[in-house]
């Protein structure tokens, strides 16, 4: 016997990939531009902070993070947001996957209002939104984020009967894949939504200090400025794409007293806590800005490259953070497979991050470009991609 409320998932993204293109000889030399794996160096001191520190290998972790670094992300959010969070409020995260989804089962109430609860999500997506919406028994609604709503998803336009049974709205911003940013006006709009059909943000922000030109501006910061209720907001960050450390694992949610309190208990039963010495590690890095202003630099200047090359490609957008591009094809699918056929350059379908839904699936005609390797790289690819799909 084997449950079947996951039986209608579809493969992941990367499984899915390497059935399309993996039985075909590449065109060229392989440049992988899929993947979300930041490349770029990460402080050189973290590896001396953790061999410091490597003692406490032998000792069970703190679960909610040591005092230390719940002190350098509450001092990391004043400085970045200017909202005072009390160390209680945080918890430290293995990775923002494991919170994103547990934070889900933590706070999804199993009806409302009698009924099945519902968990939206941006469609493209990170997928985890979806599996923990299936897990908690909620239905997902897939509400597609395309050019004409700025590539963020328009929840208010949703029926009333829907909205009123939502428990969860998931929002990522920057967006992952479009590189959207939710502006001021989007978040008072959003926050004011979920106030009247009283649900739960959960504000997705791991891609934060990557942007262009202006900070992002956070859920928590505009929350705070209209008095909003602390626990409506629910917000992730991450060290993997600010610190290029994506192998440290090291995220944290921060939330209100009710909301920590309850994703604290569940952690204590089931999570999975960050080891000692990279808890450690984490403590130092979060105190530390100098590398984010460099790692930004260095994709400040693959974007301002992208944008050239891109320059006179129809329906080009040019992202105003993160690090994708969200490039636009007659099929996705099909410009992967010719991309790697007669290049080698290997991309993502956008359909494969995204659902069908009755309006369509909003990623079917693009595809997504990872833009993580050194510049010269990323420059020499995206002329031979403009050139193949474009030219």
């Amino acid at each position: 016997m084997f449950p079947e409320r996951f039986s209608n998932l579809p493969a992941y993204a990367f499984p899915r990939l390497r059935a399309l293109l993996d039985h075909h000889q590449p065109g060229g030399d392989v440049v992988h531009m899929t993947i979300g794996e930041p490349k770029h160096a990460f402080p050189a001191w973290v590896s001396d902070v953790i061999a410091e520190y490597s003692q406490e290998f032998n000792r069970y972790p703190s679960n909610e993070g040591t005092l230390e670094l719940l002190q350098a992300i509450s001092g990391w959010i004043t400085r970045r947001y200017g909202v005072t969070m009390p160390v209680d409020q945080i918890m430290a995260l293995n990775g923002t996957r494991e919170g994103l989804y547990n934070a889900a089962m933590a706070l999804c109430p199993e009806t409302k209002g009698g009924k099945q609860p519902v968990i939206l999500t941006p469609n493209p997506f990170y997928q985890v939104y979806a599996v923990a919406a299936v897990s908690v028994g909620a239905e997902p609604v897939f509400v597609n984020a395309e050019a004409e709503t700025g590539f963020l998803p328009n929840y208010a336009g949703l029926p009333k009967d829907v909205l009123d049974r939502v428990a969860i709205a998931y929002i990522c911003s920057p967006a992952n894949p479009q590189g959207a940013v939710a502006s001021r006006a989007y978040w008072r709009d959003l926050i004011a939504l979920a106030d009247k059909h009283d649900f739960k943000i959960f504000a997705d922000e791991c891609y934060s200090e990557i942007y262009r030109t202006t900070p992002p501006v956070g859920a928590l910061e505009v929350a705070g400025e209209m008095g909003a209720d602390p626990e409506r907001v629910v917000v992730f960050h991450s060290l993997s794409k600010r610190s290029n450390l994506p192998g440290l694992r090291s995220g944290f949610v921060a939330a209100g007293p009710e909301c920590m309190r309850r994703i604290r208990q569940l952690r204590a039963y089931s999570g999975s806590p960050l080891p000692m010495p990279l808890q450690r590690a984490a403590e130092k890095v979060w105190a530390d800005e100098a590398h984010v202003v460099e790692n930004r630099r260095l994709y400040a200047e693959k974007f301002d490259v992208a944008d050239d090359v891109f320059r006179d490609v129809a329906g080009y957008t040019s992202p105003d953070a993160g690090f994708f591009l969200w490039l636009p094809v007659e099929d996705g699918e099909a410009a992967a497979l010719k991309l790697w056929t007669e290049t080698g350059v290997r991309v993502l379908p956008g359909a494969y991050l995204s659902r069908d839904t009755k309006a369509g699936n909003p990623g079917k005609k693009f595809i997504r470009v990872a833009l993580v390797a050194p510049k010269t790289e990323v420059q020499s690819a995206l002329i031979t991609l403009r050139d193949c799909l474009y030219g």
